[in-house]
């Protein structure tokens, strides 16, 4: 199989699309690329849209989309899900026009509920390149889910979908790449006692990213609720805070990056806090509490 291009977008539900539209443009650094519909889009790339905030529903994931390498590997996605008994909901023509996607179709991740989009490519922004601005974002980098059924999650996007694990917190979290992307994780697994969006990444291109945004969101009193500090699992410095619904966004500035044949065995890491964080950094225990799952059914 060809596999994954990337994490394309991320999908969120907001309870007030203006004010999430200007956070995420005024603080986390993100250009806006248009409205429809009462939906907001946003990009920090040539797509599109890497963001998409919606009205409605409580405030979290509405869904996550992922660009497959071609249309083979879009088909040969497609079939393994259907032969697992899955069911695939083709992406109608008028939606897809809306979201400048190619051929698309979505599922229910069945531990989680989540709807996962899977497309062969989305139209690239036919006016000025992204002009970073507050931060000088590289891309979206990855979105993390809590779970109570995390072994049978874990098999789901390993075995079905074909992601690769980077590395393990033994029994608790799960880093994976969207194989043959590069990046450490794409998307993460962690175990808990219920289904919710832990929180979405954002990577920046230098340290000082991360430093001027403490000192913009403690002016704008944006909460910080995690961070500065460093997870040894990507070696990736981090940073949390909220937006204006309190779902948990991350900065990070660093990642290890794999080669497509060849990467090292993943890790398995003491299930302690000195796996997640080297700098035992502050802690706000609002950090991820706000991120209802969508479910296709509700749409």
């Amino acid at each position: 199989m060809e596999g994954y291009e990337k994490l394309g977008y991320m999908a969120l539900n907001v309870s007030d699309v203006a004010r999430s539209r200007d956070f995420y443009h005024k603080q986390v650094g993100l250009q806006p690329s248009g409205e429809a519909e009462g939906i907001a889009f946003l990009r920090c790339s040539e797509d599109h849209h890497n963001l998409s905030l919606h009205a409605g529903g409580p405030p979290g994931l509405k869904r996550a989309g992922f660009e497959m390498k071609s249309a083979a590997a879009l088909d040969q996605l497609g079939a393994r899900l259907a032969a697992e008994g899955i069911a695939v909901s083709e992406v109608p023509a008028d939606e897809r026009k809306l979201l400048g996607l190619g051929r698309a179709f979505r599922i229910a991740e069945p531990h989680t509920g989540a709807t996962y989009e899977f497309y062969d490519h989305m139209r690239q922004w036919g006016g000025q390149p992204f002009q970073p601005t507050v931060a000088k974002i590289q891309r979206l980098g990855h979105f993390v889910l809590k779970v109570p059924d995390f072994d049978g999650a874990c098999r789901f996007h390993t075995e079905v979908l074909g992601f690769r694990v980077s590395d393990m917190i033994d029994g608790t979290i799960c880093f994976m790449r969207c194989h043959p992307n590069p990046y450490h994780h794409g998307v993460g697994l962690g175990r808990a006692n219920e289904v919710l969006l832990h929180h979405v990444n954002f990577m920046v291109t230098e340290v000082d990213d991360i430093g001027r945004g403490i000192s913009r969101f403690n002016k704008a009193q944006v909460p910080i609720v995690n961070g500065p500090g460093r997870h040894p699992p990507s070696g990736s410095m981090f940073l949390y805070y909220l937006d204006p619904d309190g779902i948990t966004v991350e900065y990070s500035f660093g990642m290890e990056e794999f080669p497509a044949e060849g990467a090292r065995k993943p890790r398995v890491m003491e299930p302690i806090k000195a796996s997640i964080d080297y700098w035992d950094s502050f802690l706000d225990p609002r950090k991820a509490t706000v991120g209802a799952i969508e479910r296709i059914a509700a749409e």
